[in-house]
């Protein structure tokens, strides 16, 4: 059974018919991530987020989480990650994620606003501004890769083909990870975009990956500013999305040099930046 998937009865109107069928609907539950840290007998067990999810990579949804915000810098930072079990032998939708008590975690940055959301009402500057902080220092100088239209085009085909919760429930967003030659590496599916994203950052951190360097990134759905400033966390030099960018990803894309391509369907695409 598809622990991202729930069959329901639905009644369906067809033809000027009514009949009642089984469909299937993408799962979606809260998960709250809680994180110990400190030193000793000091040790504090602080939560620091819910997100509304599809069940499924919850360890690399907490990872990545925490990697985009730069509440953690590297795999080290991480000592381990477990559900918490709300009765014994049951896991409930809580996550703890201890920390190296040696790691340089900056309890302040769990104070900070975090530009979640597109109505946010912050210009655009001083979003750029409040992540170059935490960007990591990448540089794509001598690294940026040179694309291959065809290639390029090609990519949706290759996502859709490889997505098995979104041929069931046609409701879901996924977050694929392509070498320069086309080739899937990773895909991560979540009923948020952002969590989608999340969890394929935190697949790459928890097997030593990142930075993604050389690698592609395609979004099923539009590029958003939150969706830009986690790539540049990532080291991801190249994304793509079958929808379109906001004026905020765009800006991003500029400044960390990250090249953007936006409504790629079929054999054309919009490059922005």
């Amino acid at each position: 059974m598809n622990p991202q998937i729930q069959r329901i009865n639905i009644k369906r109107y067809e033809n000027t018919e009514w009949s009642t069928i089984d469909d299937a609907v993408a799962i979606e539950e809260p998960l709250e991530i809680r994180l110990e840290y400190g030193v000793g007998q000091s040790r504090t067990i602080k939560n620091i987020s819910i997100t509304m999810r599809t069940p499924g990579n919850d360890a690399e949804l907490a990872a990545g989480f925490l990697y985009t915000e730069g509440l953690i810098k590297n795999l080290s930072d991480i000592t381990d990650i477990l559900h918490v079990q709300t009765l014994p032998g049951v896991e409930g939708n809580y996550i703890q994620v201890s920390l190296n008590p040696e790691s340089n975690f900056d309890i302040s940055k769990l104070d900070r606003h975090f530009y979640t959301s597109s109505s946010c009402g912050v210009c655009g500057k001083s979003s750029l501004d409040a992540i170059k902080s935490t960007i990591p220092d990448f540089d794509f100088t001598h690294h940026k890769p040179e694309l291959q239209p065809e290639i390029i085009a090609g990519l949706p085909d290759a996502l859709r083909q490889a997505q098995n919760a979104f041929d069931s429930t046609g409701g879901i967003h996924a977050s694929g990870l392509f070498d320069m030659e086309g080739n899937l590496l990773a895909l991560r599916e979540d009923v948020g975009r952002h969590n989608a994203l999340d969890k394929l950052i935190g697949w790459g951190l928890l097997n030593n990956q990142l930075p993604f360097h050389h690698k592609i990134l395609l979004l099923s759905g539009r590029a958003s500013f939150e969706l830009l400033q986690k790539s540049a966390m990532a080291g991801i030099q190249v994304v793509c999305a079958v929808g379109a960018p906001s004026s905020l990803a765009v800006e991003c894309a500029k400044e960390f040099n990250i090249t953007l391509i936006g409504f790629l369907r079929g054999q054309r695409f919009n490059q922005y930046a």
